[in-house]
This record gives structure tokens, sequence and C-alpha cells, in this order.
């Protein structure tokens, strides 16, 4: 019996309440929510790329469906639509899809036609495929990582692991190379306690990009909510791509690390009015975006991206939370990431609404409020920067905590008063320390080393003649730009080693960059999300520069992993903190108001105690060490003058001098009489 035969003589009504298709293993249940079609035909295609379509027989709650037995895991499928404005000439994905096949590949000639372009483009179009969910988690559980002692580290499953040396060739830059022991062994050795993966949804890659024989690299242009992409998958792209996921996560778990998900759910690659109709588009156009009042035909864009899904309406709502839910209870991962978060938050006029849909829904959720849920706290609306506000359990992206602290390292901040306050959790912006996320670099802009080696952007290979990306870093270049001179790239590794020690042991939560502890450089590139290239992997070379740094980041972990005073879950009060000038004195009100002092230090906690001095200044200068009450030593943990964490002076007594060399950060550990003869492990 033949595929046509089978659909058309033995389609069933089918379920209607779970969307998507489903196998019980006998049968398929397609569903999809389409109120505007008279018919929707499902259509199924063989390994030869044939087609064959058949209309679901049964609408319940504006819900097409019916069940089709004999068909199997793997099998390819897509959708029709019939009807006023429909378009039955293009191939639909299944936004419920569990696993998506092929790439988006549209004719030049089609490029920007627009949506209501007849000439179809099914060839150049992925397909959704059926998947069989069953899966052996052998009793994974989730490490649940306090949000005290939550270290995160953004990455890129493929940029990760693809030049990883101890990597299978076959399995880097896939899934199931993010889950081998020496990318394991990186991460736990390092401090690491949460990997937080660039967008995993699947994407395709913008008509615009391919034009110009570039290719969407980062993922921020999500065709599937539930499937995971499926060019990251070694085992296959027919489902297997859902198992090797599973796979990683459980090792991940294995080795206690928690997976979050950068999530894009704020628009789609459907991109704007001219861009390519794959799903939503010619599903329910209306009832999933956000359409500019003021004309109709084209969409209300606060992403950037052409688009916005409309999260404050039912249809794109219960895609949201059926895509979020999803991706714990079958996938186990352990929280989200939201890009541009605030574009979900709008209400149906447009402004951002903290007890809108969106985040109410979310926030009473059983599934949902368990996991780490992480806001990046602006889009490009009017009224679209809202760091701070975002209701608990949130935690969001600090960007002020970005700029204040490079401002300081580079010599130009207005003073210490505001660094005072992001270095202690910025409880002008937040209710509680843990709900800053705290990050100097990050995937949209400079890494780490370019930070401190470019003053302004050189985006040229991006093919917009320099155009895109922020022109506004903050950054450094320690005197010249781009590979300098010995004794300025002596400058720059230390000022990276000051910026990872200001981030590692403020209060808050931290969040590295994959590849800064490894000296990753994309020659300035600050928006290389177009760049599939060497200049977006991590390097895994082992030159002494990166061994070093790489072994003072884990010795900044250790030392914030051992210490309750340096993660605390309430601000610091007057009886926990102190901060002082460099004659050791207590800090006055004026001297908060000193816009050009660059020298600060700050002492935490009482047994055991912290003193951390910052200096800024691009000459040295000697500090004295405040007095205290009772009989103790100050020892020196980590200097970053030194290129490697080793030991530094020990048994200073209070009131004694001690030298920084220029642009330099010294944590010391204080012991009274107490504890003075208590041996201290090194960092």
């Amino acid at each position: 019996m033949g595929i046509r035969s089978l659909v058309m003589d033995a389609a069933g009504r089918g379920g209607h309440r779970d969307l998507g298709a489903t196998w019980d293993g006998t049968a398929g249940n397609i569903s999809v929510w389409a109120p505007a079609a008279d018919t929707v035909e499902v259509c199924l295609f063989d390994d030869a790329g044939q087609e064959t379509r058949t209309a679901l027989p049964t609408l319940t709650e504006q819900v097409w469906h019916g069940r089709l037995p004999g068909i199997h895991p793997g099998q390819r499928y897509g959708f029709r639509m019939h009807g006023a404005g429909c378009n039955p000439a293009k191939l639909l994905q299944d936004p419920y899809a569990r696993a998506i096949e092929g790439v988006f590949r549209p004719h030049e000639a089609v490029l920007g036609a627009g949506r209501h372009d007849s000439r179809d483009t099914a060839p150049y179009v992925p397909r959704s495929v059926i998947v069989d969910e069953a899966f052996d988690w052998e009793g994974d559980r989730p490490p649940a990582v306090p949000w005290t002692d939550t270290v995160l580290y953004e990455t890129h499953v493929r940029g990760f692991t693809l030049c990883h040396p101890g990597v299978p060739a076959e399995l880097r830059g896939t899934y199931a190379g993010l889950a081998q022991p020496p990318v394991l062994d990186h991460l736990t050795s390092l401090g690491i306690t949460s990997v937080e993966l660039l967008p995993v949804h699947h994407f395709v890659s913008e008509p615009r990009l391919l034009r110009r024989g570039l290719r969407n690299f980062w993922g921020y242009n999500t065709l599937g909510f539930l499937a995971p992409h499926a060019g990251y998958s070694a085992s296959g792209a027919l489902g297997q791509q859902v198992t090797e996921f599973k796979e990683m996560v459980k090792a991940l778990h294995a080795a206690g690390l928690e997976v979050i998900l950068d999530v894009v759910y704020n628009h789609t690659a459907e991109g704007d009015h001219t861009g390519p109709t794959l799903s939503l588009r010619g599903i329910d156009d209306a009832a999933y975006y956000r359409l500019d009042p003021a004309d109709p035909g084209r969409y209300a864009d606060v992403t950037g991206c052409g688009n916005t899904l409309d999260a404050s309406r039912a249809p794109g709502l219960r895609l949201v939370m059926d895509s979020l839910r999803y991706w714990v209870e079958h996938m186990h991962v352990d929280g989200f990431r939201f890009d541009l978060a605030p574009a979900l938050a709008r209400s149906s006029g447009g402004a951002v609404d903290m007890h809108g849909a969106f985040l109410s829904a979310l926030g009473q959720d059983p599934v949902l409020r368990r996991v780490k849920l992480i806001a990046e706290p602006w889009d490009v609306g009017a009224g679209g920067h809202h760091v701070g506000r975002f209701p608990s359990p949130w935690r969001d992206w600090n960007d002020r905590y970005r700029d204040c602290v490079r401002d300081f390292w580079r010599g130009r901040s207005d003073g210490v008063q505001e660094l005072a306050s992001r270095l202690t959790g910025s409880s002008d912006l937040y209710r509680e320390p843990t709900a800053s996320v705290n990050f100097v670099a990050s995937h949209d802009g400079f890494t780490l080393r370019d930070l401190v080696s470019y003053n302004d952007k050189h985006n040229e290979d991006n093919g917009e003649d320099n155009r895109d990306g922020d022109g506004n870093n903050r950054s450094w270049n320690c005197g010249i730009e781009g590979p300098g001179t010995p004794d300025v790239e002596e400058l720059r590794r230390r000022q990276s080693r000051n910026f990872l020690t200001t981030l590692v042991l403020s209060a808050g939560v931290p969040m590295l960059l994959a590849g800064d502890e490894r000296r990753r450089t994309q020659l300035g590139n600050n928006n290389a999300y177009c760049q599939d290239n060497g200049l977006s992997y991590v390097d895994w070379g082992d030159s002494t520069e990166q061994q070093d740094l790489r072994a003072w980041t884990a010795a900044l972990l250790r030392v914030r992993r051992t210490s309750a005073v340096l993660a605390q879950p309430k601000f610091a009060g007057p009886q926990d903190i102190s901060w002082y000038g460099a004659d050791g004195t207590q800090m006055s009100e004026r001297q908060w108001q000193e816009t050009e002092r660059q020298t600060v230090g700050v002492h935490l906690g009482n047994r055991p105690s912290y003193l951390l001095w910052l200096h800024a200044g691009d000459a040295p200068t000697s500090v004295t060490l405040p007095p205290r009450a009772e009989v103790g030593r100050y020892d020196v943990l980590l200097d970053t003058a030194r290129e490697r964490p080793d030991p530094g002076v020990r048994g200073l007594p209070p009131g004694s001098s001690l030298a920084l060399l220029a642009r330099s950060a010294v944590l010391l550990q204080y012991h009274d009489h107490y504890s003075a003869g208590r041996p201290e492990e090194a960092p």
C-alpha cells in the first residue's frame, strides 16, 4: 500500500488537545491551530522528496486534526493552507514540530518576494519531522544550583568544540561534542556551574545573509520553537537530534552542570513584510504577530529583526508557554535566558507591562516557576530598557554593571560611587544581589581580549561596511589598535585579569563568555553573528598566555566558591563592608564625590574577611593596609600584577604599606589572632 492510499483510506479524527505531530507507537496524530483555513492539507515526503497530500478531516475548537496510521518516526511532513488569505503554494512548518530537517535556501528569484508570492519554494524549505519521544533518562536529576553559587558560562554549541583536539573529529561542533569528557572536565575544573547555550531552537539564515554568501551563526533567527537545531547533530536530522540533545543534557547533569537555553521568542525567521513565508505567517499572520496600526500590511517591530511575536494574545502566548514547558519536561533543561525579553512583555497597546499576560502566565506556571529565568531586559522599541524591573523570580543582565566596570578600568569613570554600588550587587537597581547577572563581555560585543585590544569595531567581514554593531564599546586598546608590542600585550593581559577579578569577586551572579579564559579574539569584530569560521570558534591552543589566564580564572572561581562572604544572598550591611582610600582610612563623604579617584579598597566580612584593592591609575602607587583593633595579619591571595595566580606576600601587619602596579588589583585575606595560625590553601 502506498503512502497516498494509506493516508487517504485510513485517516481518522485523531485528537486536538496536543498540537503538533505525536507518535503513539502505531500512528501519528497531527493537529494544527489554523482558524483562518477552510482546509488544511498535511503533506508527507518520502526519501526522494516526493510529496503526498491529504486533508486533515476534523476541525475542533479552531484546530484541524487527524490520526494517520502507518506512519513512523522520521516521517517528513508540512502543511498547506486553503481559504481566503491563504496560499496553498507555500509549504508551512508545523509550529509545534519536535524536529526539523533541511536548510532554507530560497531561489534568488523569490528572495524578498513577500508574503503573498504564489511561487512555491518547497524544494528549498525545511520540513517538519515526526519524532519518537521515548528516552531513558536513567534517573537524571537537575543539579538545582542555588543562585548564590551560580557561575554562568555563555557559549555556542558549534563554536565551543569545533576546534577542540580532545573531541573526536566527527563530533566536533555538535551536542555530542559538548558532552565529551575533555569538554566537561574543562568546564568543571574551571569552576563553572551553569552552561548558557546560545540559541539551539532550529533556526535558518536570513535571505540578506545568503545573498552575501554568509549564514547565521549565533542562531537568533528561530524557525521551530520546540525543535533542537539539526545542524548541531552528529547523528542525523530525522529525530536523532532530539535524542542527541537529551544525551548531552544527561551528561552535563551527571557532571553537575546546569543547562540554560538562550531562547528567541520575540521574533521569528519570517522577517519583515518582504520576508519568506515559512510557518506562522502562512497559518495566521495577524494572530501571531504584532501588526503596525498605521499600516496593517507591515509589522510593528521592537526587535530590529522585522517582526515581533505577539505574546499578549492567546495564540502566541500558548506557543511560547508550550515550548518552554516542553524543554523543561521533555528535554530536562534547567532554565532560560530570554532574548529581548521586554518584547514579550508588551501589552496589546505596545507598552511593556510587568503584570501583563506573558509574565503573569509564566510566574504562576507550576513547571516554569521552578527553573532559572534570566531576562535580557531591553528591546529596541520605545520604553524598552528595563534593567532591574523584572519581577521575582526573574534575574536579568546588568548592562549598568558592564558599562561601569569597563569605564573604571579604562580610566574614564566618574569616580567610585557607582562602582561601589555595582561591586556590591547594585542595590539601587535590584531587590537582592543575585537578581543581577554581572558581565563584562558577552556574545554581543567585544570578547575580553578585544575589549583591551581595540578602540573601534572592525566588522568589515560582515558585508555591511562596518555599519553594524555597537559603536560605543567603552573599550581601550592600551595604546595600539590590534596586535601590540610586548609591553602593550603585557598590559592587556593584566587588564584582562583586572576585569575577571572584578567580575568574579562582585556580589551578584557572574557570567563569563566562553573562550575569554583562553584569550579568544574576534580581531575586533563586535558583531560576529554571521561569522561561521575561525573568527567565532574557541581557540584550544595551549600557549603559556592561555594557560596562565585559565589558571587565573579557575583560582578566582575557587576563592568565590570557598568563601560565603563573596556570594551573599542579601546586600551587605555597614557591619559587613567598609571602604578605604589609599591612606588606609575609611572614605569620607567628600572622597566619595571625587570624580578623579582611581584607587579604592573594600573590606568584606569578619571571619574570614577580605580586602580588595582596585587601582585604575596609569602609574604605580602604594596603599596603607587598614589598621585593625585586634592583632592579626594580611595575606595576599591574588595580585593581577602577576601572570600566574601564585601565592603573594604573607604576614603583612595592619598599617603597613602595599605597592600596587599601575592598573592592577590585589585581593588579601585578613586573619585575626584567633585564625592567624591556621594554614590557608593557596588559590
